[in-house]
């Protein structure tokens, strides 16, 4: 019904140039100003057509803006531990000298309530509207995966595809565009860098030590004077997440309340965690893409 009524719109106002144009004698030559508003309400009208469908499924309503931001990070050590198969895209495999520090799973914008927009316009990915930013991308925002995630429009895509159309649509009007969403989650992280924290509270990685959970967590607070979530693995750190007001000054990212203990990073990890280090070297991989090839071989 909202494509509808959008593209009826559309044809009304078209109509309307038709009949001024007519009444001023230039039905057959229209002005280049004219031919210029015509063109972009039919632009502006398929634009929102787009969106609408993806709105539709969504539950055919208008998402609210967000609340804050959850900058979610991911430890390649641990994620890339099981790593069975290979790919071009999957940095587990082709990340020359292995990982060293946590990279970037995603920049997620969230409700207070516990739940977050998603899809909330119909734009697709584009990669050369990053171009200037593959560099750091592949090094910091790296696939540890052969898997190709469904983005908003049912197809599926790449690992970047996926984070920009599911949540970077819905991260106005803090990143307006795609580019300017890459741009502030790479200035975030680089701004609040987790890995050189605990690297100097002393927690690097190791596959043989373990570190207490609460001496992690003490760390990033002292640091950033905000409570972080952690997720783990098999008592691995998986995933470590900071949470941010709209300006990025830092947030809890769980309440303080001992009732609302269920949703902090001890429901998930033990009193004593690992950070595993890893290098591709050490593993003997099955290849999914013929294609692939170790890099300069």
């Amino acid at each position: 019904m909202v494509v509808e009524r959008l593209l009826e719109f559309s044809l009304n106002v078209v109509k309307k140039y038709l009949r001024v144009a007519s009444d001023e004698g230039e039905f057959t030559s229209f002005r280049g100003d004219m031919w210029k508003q015509i063109l972009s309400v039919a632009s502006t009208s398929l634009k929102e057509a787009s969106d609408a469908v993806i709105l539709q499924n969504q539950g055919g309503r208008k998402q609210r803006e967000f609340d804050y931001f959850v900058l979610a990070l991911q430890w390649p050590g641990t994620i890339c531990k099981g790593t069975r198969h290979c790919c071009s895209s999957n940095a587990c495999c082709n990340r020359s000298g292995g990982f060293a520090e946590f990279t970037i799973h995603g920049l997620w914008p969230d409700y207070n309530d516990g739940t977050w927009p998603s899809c909330c316009t119909g734009k697709e990915f584009d990669e050369k509207e990053i171009h200037t930013l593959l560099e750091p991308m592949k090094k910091y925002w790296s696939s540890l995966s052969c898997s190709s995630p469904k983005t908003c429009h049912g197809a599926k895509g790449s690992f970047w595809a996926h984070e920009v159309t599911k949540h970077g649509t819905c991260s106005s009007p803090v990143a307006r565009d795609e580019y300017g969403y890459f741009l502030t989650t790479l200035n975030v992280y680089f701004k609040y860098n987790v890995t050189k924290v605990l690297n100097e509270a002393g927690y690097v990685p190791s596959n043989t030590e373990k570190y207490p959970l609460g001496g992690i967590i003490s760390a990033v607070e002292n640091a950033f004077h905000a409570t972080p979530l952690l997720v783990c693995s098999k008592g691995a750190v998986e995933e470590l997440r900071l949470c941010f007001y709209k300006d990025f000054k830092p947030r809890d990212c769980v309440p303080t309340d001992s009732q609302n203990e269920i949703v902090s990073s001890k429901i998930s990890c033990p009193k004593y965690v690992s950070l595993p280090s890893y290098e591709p070297g050490g593993k003997i991989f099955e290849f999914t893409d013929s294609n692939w090839q170790y890099p300069n071989a």
